[in-house]
């Protein structure tokens, strides 16, 4: 055989195995519908490719987060939900507490109701999220975050003594939010929720007495002062209030001492049942204040638990041998304290709904943004399966005419030739 019948036979083996691969890489394409399996097929559309990748990994793990972010405010709506329940039977057992017929046992049995409601809020407060955590932990807490202590008790070696009994909140204020582009809270601010009510009617706090007072001042006995409302707002001081009574029937008269730069009043007629009107505030005495009785207003402050609001009440009710005067005065207490904090958990409640309602346009978002990826990388890397079939077939013809043109060769012997 010739030198140039050689070098046709391999030329023809190297068209005939470039045609097989070319075919098989086509017939690849085909099978995995991708036009790009291999960063050297296209290093560009692999570049886009893997970049549309990266953003499609960020939006699944936003995704996981408004999900987790989602149920966590879901429970949590849940439970202010049944805590505004339950404060509303809390607040139905104070209206009926002022009923003038009921002896002390009945009194006790509605403490007796309270304090339950009670115990069903401390539980609701540290209810946990199913996570390994607490709806109310704020910014988390490894401990139910609401402990319900007695008085003298520390919360660490390093603070101090409570010096009364009660619910106190050890997590941390805040929330934990999601570490995406677009953060969702996981948790809710517990202190905020359960103890910063605002005291008194939201503007300013009356009461009996004064216990800010070294000694205090007793509570009176035989009048009680109602939880007052505003009259100007423009009015309004930062001042707090005293009110003292002098004299007896006739000549009974009350004087008010401002802190700061309130309307002071000397020797005032009192009319039992008469509004008192001061700066932008209005406010009544009801019964009969005795001599020296004292009343204080002070400015209202984001301070009153729902737990201390039941205490205070739970302990009243419980107590022996109280005057009318000083019940009614328990249940006028009892009755506003219990509507600021019914207040305070349904504006929790309406920033939760509103954070489930974001949900929404944040989902929407994260899922245009996961469609604009996956349409980006399907640009960068799919195969056209038109283009894809056309391509196979015309790279099967080329393969059938290269092995037929290699066959031609193949019989070009020199005993074919002597037969010619």
């Amino acid at each position: 055989m010739r030198v140039s019948t050689m070098n046709a036979f391999s030329t023809g083996v190297a068209i005939l195995q470039k045609r097989q691969q070319d075919m098989e890489e086509a017939q690849n394409r085909l099978t995995s519908g991708k036009r790009v399996n291999h960063a050297s097929d296209d290093p560009t559309a692999a570049a886009s490719a893997e970049r549309a990748m990266a953003s499609i990994g960020r939006a699944d793990a936003a995704q996981r987060a408004l999900q987790t972010s989602r149920n966590a405010m879901t429970l949590a709506e849940g439970a202010l939900g049944d805590a505004n329940e339950l404060l509303q039977q809390a607040h139905e057992t104070m209206i009926a507490a002022g009923n003038a017929s009921y002896s002390d046992s009945e009194r006790k049995t509605l403490a007796n109701k309270l304090a339950d409601i009670r115990n069903q809020l401390l539980s609701i407060a540290n209810r946990p999220d199913g996570a390994g955590g607490y709806l109310f932990s704020g910014q988390g807490a490894p401990q139910p975050p609401f402990v319900d202590m007695p008085a003298g008790q520390p919360t660490g070696p390093t603070l101090p003594l409570f010096p009364n009994a009660g619910v106190r909140y050890l997590g941390s204020g805040g929330t934990i939010d999601t570490q995406s582009s677009e953060p969702l809270p996981l948790t809710v601010d517990g202190n905020a929720a359960w103890m910063q009510a605002q005291s008194g009617n939201g503007y300013f706090e009356t009461e009996s007495g004064d216990r800010l007072a070294v000694p205090a001042v007793s509570p009176s006995t035989r009048a009680w002062i109602d939880k007052g409302s505003v009259t100007d707002p423009s009015a309004l001081t930062t001042s707090s209030y005293s009110i003292t009574f002098s004299g007896a029937g006739p000549t009974l008269a009350y004087s008010i001492t401002p802190s700061g730069s309130g309307t002071a009043v000397v020797n005032a007629s009192f009319v039992p049942g008469q509004a008192i009107q001061l700066d932008g505030m209005s406010f009544t005495i009801s019964g009969t204040p005795s001599n020296t009785d004292q009343f204080t207003i002070r400015p209202s402050t984001p301070s009153l638990s729902v737990f201390d609001a039941l205490d205070n009440a739970i302990g009243d009710l419980s107590t022996p041998s109280r005057t009318s005067q000083q019940v009614q005065q328990t249940v006028a207490y009892g009755v506003r304290d219990l509507d600021s904090s019914i207040t305070r958990i349904q504006a929790v409640r309406a920033e939760v709904g509103e954070v489930m309602n974001r949900t929404e346009g944040v989902e929407s978002r994260i899922s245009a943004s996961k469609l604009n990826a996956q349409t980006e990388k399907s640009n960068a890397e799919d195969l056209d399966m038109v283009a894809g079939v056309s391509e196979f077939q015309g790279q099967q013809a080329g393969y059938n005419a290269a092995l037929q043109a290699y066959s031609m060769v193949q019989r070009m012997t020199l005993f074919q030739y002597l037969n010619m």
